[in-house]
C-alpha cells in the first residue's frame, strides 16, 4: 500500500490544531488543506500547525489522501456530505474523525463515495492544545473503522507516539462513557466537594488548596495500584456510624447531594467488598 502524502483537516479546533502540528513537527505527512468556519479561525489554525493552506470553502479543497473531520460530534456528519459533494473522495481516499462518542459509520456519505472511513479517538483533554503537543507521547487513543483507512492511519498516530488500542464499533459508546467517568464526571464531582467545603466556611480556593494533596494522591494510586487496592476512608474500614452522619449532614443541607452521597455510598461498599474477597484469594 502506497503511503499517504497529503492530509487535511476540516472543522480545525484544539484536537485538530494539536494533531496537525505533531504531524508537522515529525514529518509524518504534509499537511494540505485547513478549512473552518470563519477565515480568521482557519488562519489561527494553520498559524498554530505551522503549515497548511487556508481553504476558502468546500469548493475549495484540494482531493488528499487523507481527510480528517475534527468538528464537534453534531456538525461531524454535515461536514463529511459536504466533503463528498465537494468532489474531493476517491476509491483510494481516507476519511476519519476523533469522537469517542460517534462511531466511524457517521462518515457514511464517505463511504458512499468510495472512501474508508475510520475513527482514532485520542484519549486526553484538549483544554490548553500547546500543552498536550508537548507531552502527547504514550497517549492512548481508541481506534474502530475500516482496516485499510487504520493500517494508513495507525503510522501517522505511532510516529507522534500514540498508543492504539482496538474498540468495537458496538460498544463505542459504552467506552465513551468511560472516559465522561474519569475525566468530565470526576470534575463534577470535585466540584461537589469544594461546595460542601464552602458549606463548612471554608473558601473555594483555600478548599482546592487543601484538596491538592489528597486528590493527587488518590489519584496517582488508583493508577498505580488499581481501584481496588487505593480505596481508603470508612467504608473501606466499615466505619457505618461516620458514613450515616455523614449522609444526614449532608441531605439536610444539600438533598441532590445526599442521593450522591448515598449511591456513590453503595459502589463504593461494592468496590470493598471487592477488595476483601480479592485479599482473602
Amino acid at each position: 500500500m502506497a503511503q499517504p502524502r497529503t492530509l487535511s483537516i476540516i472543522g480545525c479546533g484544539k484536537v485538530g490544531q494539536t494533531l496537525g502540528r505533531l504531524w508537522t513537527e515529525h514529518k509524518a505527512i504534509t499537511i494540505q488543506d485547513i478549512l473552518n468556519k470563519s477565515a480568521a479561525s482557519t488562519a489561527r489554525a494553520v498559524t498554530f500547525i505551522g503549515a497548511g493552506r487556508a481553504a476558502r470553502d468546500y469548493a475549495d479543497l484540494i482531493p488528499a489522501d487523507i481527510f480528517l473531520i475534527a468538528a464537534p460530534d453534531d456538525q461531524i456528519a454535515a461536514c463529511c456530505v459536504a466533503l463528498a459533494h465537494a468532489g474531493c473522495l476517491s476509491a483510494g481516499s481516507v476519511v476519519f474523525h476523533c469522537s469517542g462518542a460517534l462511531p466511524s459509520s457517521i462518515l457514511q456519505a464517505a463511504s458512499e463515495r468510495g472512501a474508508s472511513v475510520a475513527s482514532i479517538h485520542p484519549i486526553r483533554s484538549f483544554a490548553a492544545p500547546e500543552k498536550v503537543a508537548m507531552d502527547f507521547a504514550g497517549t492512548y487513543c481508541g481506534a474502530e473503522g475500516e482496516q485499510r483507512a487504520l493500517d494508513m492511519l495507525t503510522p501517522l498516530f505511532t510516529a507522534i507516539g500514540a498508543q492504539l488500542v482496538t474498540i468495537k464499533i458496538e460498544d463505542k459508546i459504552l467506552y465513551h462513557a468511560a472516559a465522561v467517568f474519569a475525566s468530565n464526571y470526576l470534575v463534577t464531582l470535585l466540584d461537589t466537594a469544594v461546595q460542601t467545603y464552602g458549606q463548612a466556611g471554608i473558601a473555594p480556593d483555600v478548599a482546592l488548596r487543601m484538596m491538592a494533596s489528597l486528590v493527587r494522591e488518590t489519584t496517582d494510586n488508583v493508577l498505580r495500584m488499581g481501584p481496588q487496592q487505593a480505596l481508603t476512608g470508612p467504608i473501606a474500614r466499615d466505619d457505618v456510624a461516620t458514613v450515616l452522619r455523614q449522609y444526614r449532614a449532608v441531605t439536610k443541607w444539600n438533598r441532590p447531594y445526599g442521593a450522591l452521597y448515598k449511591q456513590l455510598g453503595k459502589l463504593t461498599g461494592h468496590l470493598a467488598r471487592r477488595r476483601k474477597k480479592s485479599d482473602r484469594e
